[in-house]
């Protein structure tokens, strides 16, 4: 199971020393999990069986944990878990209570939990609770869900929150089955990230069964007054029924999106494809919890404008799910690959303009990162010890990994790089690789196939190097083209803001128009373009975002009341951090920040506190 996490001889960590002459780079350990506890390497959890009751008087998950062991070396004698914030009551093998400890807490990866197990023992009982503030589960009021009548919890255990509500092995190289019992109000229906009946009676009492082996970070829990509507013969959604209807019109297509990408990449292994619609506290675009992705309501436009994120949560089925990164260092492997298959998956079902205009976006989205973050950061096999597992999400592991697979696909061909995906996602599914056993696996496929074409200098520039290298693919958009006319003619007063015909412009189109704005614009622009469009009103949660993020810049009093609206509303981190960001350059601009801050955070999610409590504290 962990033979393809050890280090590789002459692998890409001796690329790695080769390219950064620092010592911390150096001695990097592939395989190392520098964010978990536990001791896999010497006792491996193979299975979790769950069960525990969910008490939102007291903001608590209540119950027992058993977990199926394996010992890997003769003589092992103690398992280490991860927890944080976790209140131990007893630990038990075969009934009888066995010696545990709490060691020392760390700030980033809480505290290990070590339990002494007699030479005999199979499986360990772990009873316990979680905090209220625990920081993979939030409990939110009727008065903070769409339907205003019943309370909802929802759980993010990506990347290493899984430990605040389950003591477990908590790192993505260790894949485990899982079974689960939920107790819960009666009138709620509780789902997971594992099998769910759609026809499931609502009694209060739930039970689950993950028959695949899933790293931690994809157990997944959601409680709330949800019904389910079908989509497809293997689709559906799940929602508050006020939002029902109009997820399941806004991603009707999911169905033929699993279709196409079983046609290109193989068999989808999960069985059912379902979506779980959050409240707009959701701190992510989505989460590609396996069979159940939790998907945020702010993409439901409308016109099915922003469905590329359920392409991409769909996307992680093959890649992340099925194949997955061992260590937070290797995310891209997850990212890159699910960032390129969607983009293919929005090419199969909405055609080449689709395609280029959204990848033309995501190219401009990762310059901005280029820009923003140190060169450290901008590496895709990213050192992340000693700092918060969270931090290694940015477009680097996304856009940065999608281009470079990009720049293999143009170099050998469409469809000898969709056989290389097919064989690859077949080699290693249900594994957990690092980087190097990528890099390994490369040499023995592509980059001895086509040596004149490929190779592996090349390839280690774009992981272990920041920025991008030079050559690299740059996506182009003929309709894009058209929109730097019109907007260059309106910037030169050579056309009225209301002569502008944008009956026919896509979400895409917008974006693009807005984004590339001059960053200093005069209000009588400002006010035309708004007078003209109405882009303060835009209920488009992307295009308004866009819009936002220019009123800020240039102190465009008229969309202040919409800005602090939206902070207030939406809790989505993509969404709402560069706003803080911005706000907070200006006095007057942190205040009106720190107002809708401290009104929305009972609200937000514990992860989008920590991200913009800084712009509010510095």
């Amino acid at each position: 199971m962990f033979s393809c996490s050890q280090p590789v001889t002459g692998s890409g960590e001796t690329a790695l020393s080769q390219h950064n002459d620092t010592a911390v780079a150096k001695h990097i350990e592939a395989g190392n999990d520098y964010h978990s506890f536990s001791n896999p390497d010497e006792i491996t959890v193979t299975h979790l069986d769950l069960a525990l009751t969910a008490d939102f008087e007291q903001k608590q998950l209540k119950g027992r944990a058993t977990l199926d062991i394996v010992r890997q070396q003769a003589g092992a004698d103690t398992l280490v878990l991860d927890t944080r914030d976790l209140n131990i009551n007893s630990v038990t093998v075969n009934g009888q209570s066995v010696d545990y400890s709490l060691g020392a807490s760390d700030a980033n990866l809480g505290t290990p939990l070590s339990i002494s197990l007699p030479a005999n023992a199979k499986q360990v009982t772990v009873n316990y609770h979680t905090s209220p503030e625990a920081s993979g589960v939030q409990w939110l009021t009727p008065a903070q869900t769409a339907g205003k009548q019943h309370p909802f919890l929802f759980t993010q255990a990506q990347a290493i929150h899984a430990r605040s509500f389950i003591p477990l092995q908590d790192s993505p190289q260790v894949r485990i089955t899982y079974d689960a019992n939920i107790k819960t109000p009666a009138n709620l229906l509780a789902v997971m990230s594992a099998s769910n009946n759609p026809h499931t009676e609502r009694d209060g009492d739930y039970s689950f069964s993950m028959p695949q082996p899933i790293p931690s970070y994809l157990i997944a829990l959601a409680i709330g007054d949800l019904q389910f509507q079908a989509m497809g013969d293997r689709t559906g959604v799940y929602a508050e029924p006020a939002l029902l209807k109009a997820a399941a019109a806004e991603f009707e297509d999911t169905e033929s999106m699993l279709e196409l990408t079983e046609e290109k990449y193989g068999p989808y292994r999960w069985d059912r494809y379902d979506l779980l619609i959050l409240p707009p506290s959701f701190p992510f675009g989505g989460m590609e919890n396996p069979r159940l992705s939790f998907i945020t309501p702010t993409v439901i436009a409308g016109d099915k404008s922003l469905v590329s994120l359920i392409a991409h949560e769909l996307a992680h089925s093959w890649s992340g799910n099925t194949v997955t990164n061992a260590t937070w260092r290797d995310l891209w492997l997850n990212e890159g690959f699910t960032t390129y298959l969607t983009y293919r998956i929005m090419e199969m079902l909405y055609g080449p303009d689709r395609y280029n205009m959204e990848a033309v976006l995501g190219y401009q989205s990762l310059q901005s990162d280029i820009d923003a973050l140190p060169e450290a950061d901008q590496k895709l096999a990213i050192d992340l010890r000693g700092r918060n597992a969270d931090e290694v999400f940015s477009d680097i592991p996304y856009e940065k990994g999608a281009l470079m697979l990009r720049e293999i696909e143009q170099k050998i061909g469409r469809e000898a790089f969709d056989k290389f995906l097919l064989n690859y996602f077949e080699h290693f599914a249900f594994e957990s690789i690092t980087t190097d056993v990528f890099l390994t696996y490369l040499d023995k496929t592509l980059l001895k196939d086509y040596p004149e074409k490929l190779s592996r200098a090349r390839i280690e520039q774009w992981i272990f190097q920041p920025g991008l290298p030079e050559g690299a693919p740059e996506p182009q958009s003929d309709a894009f083209s058209d929109i730097d006319e019109v907007r260059q003619r309106w910037l030169t007063d050579k056309r009225d803001a209301n002569e502008i015909d944008t009956t026919l412009w896509t979400t895409h189109e917008w974006l693009y128009f807005l984004n590339n704005l001059p960053d200093s614009l005069p209000a009588q622009k400002l006010e035309e373009l708004d007078n003209a469009f109405s882009l303060t009103q835009s209920q488009n949660n992307e295009i308004a975002h866009s819009w936002l993020m220019i009123a800020v810049k240039n102190e465009y009093k008229p969309a202040y009341d919409r800005l602090y609206k939206y902070l207030v509303n939406i809790g989505r981190n993509k969404l709402v951090k560069p706003l803080y960001r911005e706000l907070a350059k200006t006095p007057q601009g942190k205040k009106l920040a720190t107002k809708a801050f401290n009104e929305a955070k009972a609200g937000y999610h514990p992860l989008t506190i920590k991200a913009n409590e800084g712009f509010i504290n510095d």
